[in-house]
């Protein structure tokens, strides 16, 4: 419980305010406390860190207009839920995608290991700075055949929780959009000649292409998770249907 009281008018003080934001914060980023998860009340707030209501309106308010929570007037605050799309592409839910297209789904674990970040894994995330990560290979399965080969990397300095999930039992990309909120996502999208693991992993005949989509996603700057997923050529494509957002005739 928080020492510092804060009940009189006036300016709020500002250490106070920032803790109580870094904590709640902490535990959303976490995925403590996933999307649609209700936040506690006010008067919750004020009695759990013993400061005024004020300064309590003052964080939720804060952490409204960053987009981390959603205050529903006369239920509460909720945590956001992630966002689901970029300027053109979205972030899939493989399972969920291939449910959609009435496919019989399959999944596989096929490598999980905690450890500290390498050389590599800090290059992959974009970090200037060592971390403990959870490093995931999976093989998603449409029909009875390979339909992507996943290999993540999990930052477990900004979701711990990640290091107790089963990921036997769940996908890793199902897991996160579920649980851990993000604001801020990059793809990078390739043709490529697979190396031997991966054909091997696809089911492919080298030499064979893949289409690549590399991605990192961040929440308050902070990187959360790095994938690579490799689909076989002929099983997976892109679309994506925008308009512009300003027109201008000449």
């Amino acid at each position: 419980m928080v020492a510092v009281r804060a009940r009189k008018s006036g300016a709020v003080p500002q250490a106070l305010y920032q803790r109580i934001r870094a904590d709640l914060e902490e535990k959303i980023m976490s995925g403590r406390w996933p999307p649609g998860h209700r936040i506690p009340f006010e008067h919750e707030l004020v009695d759990t860190y013993n400061c005024s209501r004020m300064t309590v309106n003052k964080v939720l308010s804060g952490l409204a207009d960053a987009g981390v929570i959603e205050r529903k007037r006369g239920v509460g605050s909720f945590v956001a839920k992630p966002l689901v799309q970029s300027a053109v592409l979205h972030i899939p839910d493989i399972q969920a995608e291939i449910a959609k297209r009435g496919e019989s789904y399959g999944y596989e674990l096929l490598a999980r290991r905690r450890r500290p970040a390498t050389a590599d894994d800090i290059a992959r995330l974009g970090i200037g700075t060592r971390c403990d990560v959870l490093s995931l290979r999976c093989r998603h399965i449409a029909k009875g055949r390979p339909f992507a080969l996943e290999e993540r990397l999990i930052n477990l300095d900004v979701v711990p929780l990640a290091a107790d999930i089963d990921f036997r039992q769940v996908p890793p990309g199902t897991w996160l959009l579920g649980h851990v909120p993000w604001n801020e996502a990059e793809h990078r999208i390739t043709a490529s000649l697979v190396d031997q693991p991966t054909a091997k992993a696809l089911a492919l005949d080298p030499p064979a292409a893949c289409l690549v989509v590399e991605r990192r996603t961040w929440r308050k700057r902070k990187i959360i998770t790095a994938v690579r997923v490799s689909y076989p050529s002929d099983l997976y494509q892109l679309t994506a249907r925008f308009t512009p957002a300003t027109r201008s005739w000449r």
